[in-house]
């Protein structure tokens, strides 16, 4: 399959999993752009994100302690981890990590693991947990996290933050990093948290209204792949409105990638290249403003 087919496949694929398109339409046109319904079925295979996918941190890596734990908000669980020496030495800042439209999966498990072998106490919550907890099946999970309060969700995240700060084990800084719908929370996030949060890292998020720029006090970096129309008809008033309003703003564009080109677990749309360069920038930024 030529490489034109294969972005149209991915926007899309885009187009069903953010703007609501129906899936019969959906498959109905990946039959037409593929050929035929096995090819469309393999092409949908390889942009969507795979559940076997290996982790880039084992869930049993010695180095590291985890465990799903019930957060002192309603309902709400979340998957925590931290290096184990943490346990008797030494204080961490915490970072909260937002999932996708899937949900708390695999990966961003391996997320936020990664985030502890890099000196953080990593939490990353459920929050369709009011809804039921994330289902397996990613077109029900999407279906759950649409029908949310985010305006409930991310007020239970503003709590989050301000016992994060309070943690006797921690430095009293925290950071929050979202992915795709996570992004977009991170973002509201920062306008509803204010000085709670210390720093904010934004992957391909959907923006607020500028207006809310001014609300802002955590120093942001924004990630957006070249190729993401959709969030960067948001993304670009929303930077143009922080840094008017003096904020401190990072923006980094990687050229010729796809949303979600961060996701290990979605071949066709990951990129290895964009997703390693951003995951260092992310990690200077979260070790400059949180110590």
């Amino acid at each position: 399959m030529d490489d034109t087919t294969r972005q149209q496949a991915i926007l899309l694929y885009d187009r069903f999993t953010h703007d609501g398109m129906e899936r019969r339409a959906f498959m109905a046109e990946m039959v037409r752009l593929a050929g035929s319904v096995a090819a469309a079925e393999l092409l949908v295979a390889g942009i969507a994100a795979s559940p076997a996918a290996a982790a880039v941190v084992a869930p049993d890596d010695k180095r590291l302690k985890t465990a799903t734990v019930d957060l002192p908000l309603p309902g709400i669980p979340a998957y925590r981890a931290y290096t184990a020496e943490l346990r008797t030495s030494g204080r961490r800042p915490s970072v909260v990590v937002i999932h996708e439209n899937r949900g708390l999966n695999e990966h961003i498990r391996d997320i936020a693991r990664r985030l502890a072998l890099a000196g953080f106490h990593a939490v990353a919550p459920d929050f369709l947990s009011p809804a039921g907890g994330t289902p397996a099946n990613e077109d029900q999970a999407r279906d759950m996290i649409g029908k949310l309060n985010l305006a409930d969700s991310v007020g239970h995240a503003v709590r989050h933050l301000e016992l994060l700060r309070q943690r006797k084990r921690g430095t009293g800084k925290v950071g929050a990093v979202g992915f795709c719908w996570g992004g977009a929370f991170v973002n509201r996030l920062a306008v509803a948290a204010g000085d709670t949060l210390d720093a904010a890292v934004v992957y391909y998020g959907p923006a607020p209204d500028p207006s809310e720029a001014a609300k802002v006090q955590a120093p942001m970096l924004i990630h957006l792949a070249g190729l993401d129309q959709r969030v960067a008809q948001t993304a670009f008033p929303w930077i143009t409105a922080l840094r008017a309003a003096g904020k401190k703003v990072i923006y980094q564009d990687y050229p010729n990638t796809n949303h979600a080109f961060n996701n290990d677990t979605a071949a066709d749309r990951y990129n290895k290249a964009a997703a390693e360069l951003a995951w260092r920038r992310t990690l200077a930024f979260f070790h400059r403003y949180l110590g």
